[in-house]
């Protein structure tokens, strides 16, 4: 099959959040034959509790595109449904662990699209931990998947820099774009037998990050720590599910803050503040000056605005 004829493929596409939209988005521009879509069930939220659409469903109906949304992926009438389907390919994009059965279905396999350059950071949360870890430099990879998790044979990557002021939120932003151009490039590849799988070689001298889901505990800010360490914990978990610490007993999340390189004058995990335009928590050799903020019970606002209203 030539590089043309990849629209020939016939594709199911699993995704179910709006960064899951952007890949399917470019496929279906890139005039790739999308056969079916896999998304998660509607599920109840809001006040009223009504039924809410996943994101790549919504995209989906809007193209008239074909959507399935099993409860479980193992349910015989939807693996009979697949098998009708007869796929060359499927993608699979921010969805759930498929079993073997379902990823190993199609002739040409399952792709997976990974928020990093494998084998860094495997695991649920590869923008945020990279983020956390300091990392100069993050990216996208292609590979077909196997039974392990995040470990098998990468077809494409692309690295790009995360630079010193940003968030998970920036990051996953750009990577969405950057993803979703290197998906169709590589199912382009594929096409034309042109990409050679190569397996995910771990050097001697080589640290592997995972990336764990990431649980409460994991947001609670340690103020016994440099300042560099918290500011990229923070910067990690912005703007979901946002790091925290207490403010008079009470939750403060922090979205953004600047650091300040100067010994603090005050115990780490204490404030420092005018009252009008600063809000500082003393780390072990620096401050953080808090920018952006919700206190538990309140609006996210800027310092400014939180200062006006708050009484130490």
């Amino acid at each position: 099959m030539s590089d043309a004829n990849y629209k020939n493929l016939r594709i199911i596409y699993m995704g179910t959040p709006e960064f899951a939209v952007t890949s399917l988005d470019a496929l279906v521009n890139a005039g790739c034959n999308i056969v079916a879509v896999i998304t998660a069930p509607d599920k109840p939220a809001g006040r009223g509790m009504e039924l809410q659409q996943s994101a790549v469903k919504k995209y989906a109906v809007s193209k008239n595109l074909s959507v399935l949304q099993p409860e479980k992926l193992k349910n015989p009438d939807f693996i009979n449904q697949l098998k009708e389907l007869n796929a060359d390919l499927q993608i699979c994009v921010a969805f759930r662990m498929l079993p073997e059965m379902v990823w190993n279905m199609p002739p040409m396999g399952t792709i997976n699209l990974h928020g990093s350059l494998l084998p860094r950071y495997r695991g649920a949360a590869p923008i945020n931990w990279a983020v956390i870890n300091g990392e100069k430099e993050t990216g996208v990879t292609t590979f077909k998947l196997k039974h392990e998790i995040d470990t098998g044979d990468i077809l494409l990557q692309e690295s790009f820099p995360i630079s010193e002021d940003d968030t998970a939120g920036t990051v996953h932003d750009k990577m969405m774009h950057i993803g979703a151009a290197l998906l169709v490039e590589t199912v382009k590849g594929l096409a034309s037998n042109s990409l050679k799988e190569m397996p995910q070689l771990i050097s001697t001298n080589e640290t592997i990050h995972h990336a764990p889901k990431i649980f409460t505990e994991t947001c609670i800010v340690n103020a016994n720590k440099p300042v560099e360490e918290v500011y990229n914990l923070i910067r990690g978990l912005s703007p979901y599910p946002t790091a925290f610490t207490f403010l008079n007993g009470k939750k403060l999340k922090i979205y953004s803050s600047t650091k300040i390189n100067e010994q603090p004058r005050v115990e780490p995990g204490e404030f420092e503040t005018d009252q009008k335009t600063y809000l500082r928590l003393a780390c072990t050799d620096g401050y953080l000056q808090l920018t952006d903020i919700q206190l538990e019970g309140k609006k996210r606002m800027n310092v400014e605005d939180f200062l006006r209203g708050y009484r130490f």
